[in-house]
């Protein structure tokens, strides 16, 4: 391979990633702290419920899970997050798993679909191809989990595995804090 053929070869590459970056980047929300839950941007198609929106959720306590299928650390971390649906469904906690694929094979519809039977994902799945609902949230990671109290803040927010037993405790503790308008 010539030195040329090196260089645009490199240079491919590097404006590959630029792109790709530019299409995954965080918005300026991205700062940390109490501050509005953004609104569900560009879901292509809603899995497991009809369309979800904050203000429809306004009143209860939200789970937002950023994941893709064929994330190793986003498939060890469903287990928590579907017991976490099946305890606190009834008690105002509402689960949307936001599934952001980081491949092209995890685009498709019939693939999600397919993928949320095999891994029994029962809460409401929102395909976020555009990678909308990614940058308005700031998220940089898979996977990511953000709480929402009952005013429709986000009050936090973790990312990657763990800490399920921190993650239980303050889900326990919005959904014993009064409504919202109280």
């Amino acid at each position: 391979m010539s030195t040329r053929s090196t260089l645009v070869s490199i240079a491919a590459g590097a404006a590959a990633l630029a792109a790709f970056l530019a299409f995954a980047a965080p918005s300026p929300q991205a700062a940390q702290g109490e501050h509005p839950a953004p609104e569900f941007q560009g879901i292509d198609t809603w899995l497991n419920s009809e369309p979800l929106s904050m203000a429809k959720l306004h009143g209860q306590v939200v789970l937002v899970d950023f994941w893709t299928f064929d994330c190793v650390n986003c498939r060890n971390t469903l287990p928590h997050v579907e017991s976490w649906h099946e305890k606190y469904k009834d008690k105002g906690l509402v689960v949307v798993g936001v599934h952001t694929p980081e491949y092209a094979f995890e685009r498709p519809t019939e693939n999600v679909k397919r993928a949320i039977e095999k891994l029994k994902v029962g809460y409401a799945v929102a395909q976020d191809n555009s990678y909308a609902t990614w940058r308005a949230y700031g998220n940089q990671y898979w996977p990511a989990v953000y709480l929402i109290d009952k005013q429709g803040r986000i009050v936090y927010s973790h990312f990657g595995e763990g800490r399920y037993a921190e993650i239980e405790k303050k889900i326990d503790e919005l959904l014993a804090q009064e409504p919202a308008g109280s």
